[in-house]
């Protein structure tokens, strides 16, 4: 570029890689994730690359186009392989990202300043993106590689928090050598949980291949339905009460917030919030934010998300769900390190009601990245 004397340069916008898609069954679920992103940052600010993994694993040079990743009549979006190939730097000497045209030699798309990876679920969310980023020392949204997987593998979450003496409901783990060499056994020891009973993989999200399960004759076809998604299964006791989030968001200087809390009520047409409620039956779900709650229950509750959050050793941000007794106690259910992100999506709309709008949010979560060393921290 030429300069007329005295005229500065431009001012760097840095490059972030919008990376979305991937191979688990929330494929869907991170598209329309990226819709939302998309839209929200700001061009003026940043250079943005968005990046598609299809479903086979394979990264591609996705369409600017957020309307493309939307669900539409119940048809849920998809990875667009069309485009050309994407090769992702490895070396902490190179940021370059390089597209790949067949019987073209490989082109620059530019160097990387940021990686937004919004992919749900494993090969994603729980630490295989992150380790592949930290080897290229390429900065990133959101917690590490250990938070990332430890967060998205249910059983050793509730293992890390009630070892910190964090409240965590009763619960039983079915590992694929137990199911396979004695499933009699396994369902014996599950017959000390009080019915009912939520059979999950154990690492999965968007309540992919979860049964609630009411008559233990059926706990078998749950833990297989289970199986499906994730060798590994994880049963937890149901506990009645309210269904409470709150999201977690880190200051500029590291320090974590927690937001207004939420409240999920499933009215009609399931009998808990599973995945077509979530993303398809709007209609089905009251979602409030603030929830209706007494100021402490509220400090509570947003006490435990930033404790939960930094048991996990999460970074960037993180969404806690809890349950409230009607004794009034608050259980800690999980942590999600890549929540939903949708503007409909409860993290963005707890925060939105915390002063904290959508499009500062992505703000927010890019600046930490920047501003974040990669490797050991």
């Amino acid at each position: 570029m030429n300069l007329t004397p005295g005229q500065a340069p431009a001012p760097h916008k840095p490059r972030v890689a919008v990376v979305f898609g991937g191979r688990s069954s929330e494929h869907a679920v991170s598209c329309m994730t990226a819709a939302g992103v998309l839209r929200a940052l700001d061009r003026d600010r940043y250079d943005v690359v968005p990046v598609g993994i299809a479903t086979d694993g394979r990264w591609v040079l996705a369409e600017d186009d957020p309307d493309v990743l939307e669900a539409r009549d119940r048809t849920l979006p998809a990875v667009d392989t069309s485009g050309p190939g994407v090769l992702v730097p490895t070396s902490t000497s190179d940021r370059t990202l390089r597209a790949l045209r067949p019987g073209e030699v490989p082109s620059t798309l530019g160097n990387v300043d940021v990686v937004f990876p919004l992919l749900h679920g494993p090969f994603g969310e729980d630490g295989t993106l992150q380790g592949l980023l930290e080897l290229g020392d390429v900065p990133y949204v959101g917690s590490g590689v250990l938070a990332s997987a430890a967060s998205m593998d249910k059983h050793y979450m509730k293992v890390l928090l009630a070892g910190h003496g964090l409240p965590v409901g009763p619960y039983e783990v079915v590992t694929p050598r137990q199911w396979e060499t004695d499933p009699d056994a396994v369902l014996a020891r599950l017959a000390a949980l009080a019915l009912p009973v939520f059979v999950k993989p154990a690492r999965a999200g968007s309540s992919m291949g979860i049964t609630r399960v009411e008559d233990p004759a059926d706990l078998r076809a749950a833990i297989e339905a289970a199986r499906e998604h994730d060798p590994k299964v994880v049963v937890e006791a149901g506990i009645a009460g309210r269904e409470l989030e709150c999201g977690v968001l880190q200051d500029l200087d590291g320090t974590p917030r927690a937001s207004e809390l939420g409240e999920i009520e499933v009215v009609s047409g399931h009998s808990f919030y599973d995945f077509e409620a979530k993303y398809l039956d709007e209609d089905d779900v009251r979602l409030t934010t603030p929830a209706d709650v007494p100021p402490d229950v509220r400090d509570r509750v947003q006490e435990l998300a930033v404790e939960t959050f930094e048991v996990m050793g999460c970074e960037g941000l993180a969404r806690v769900d809890v349950f409230l007794t009607p004794d009034g106690e608050v259980v800690v259910n999980e942590i999600n390190t890549m929540p939903g992100f949708t503007p409909i999506s409860m993290f963005p709309r707890m925060w939105a009601a915390s002063g904290v709008d959508y499009p500062a949010l992505v703000d927010r979560l890019i600046q930490l990245a920047l501003r974040r060393r990669t490797g050991l921290r």
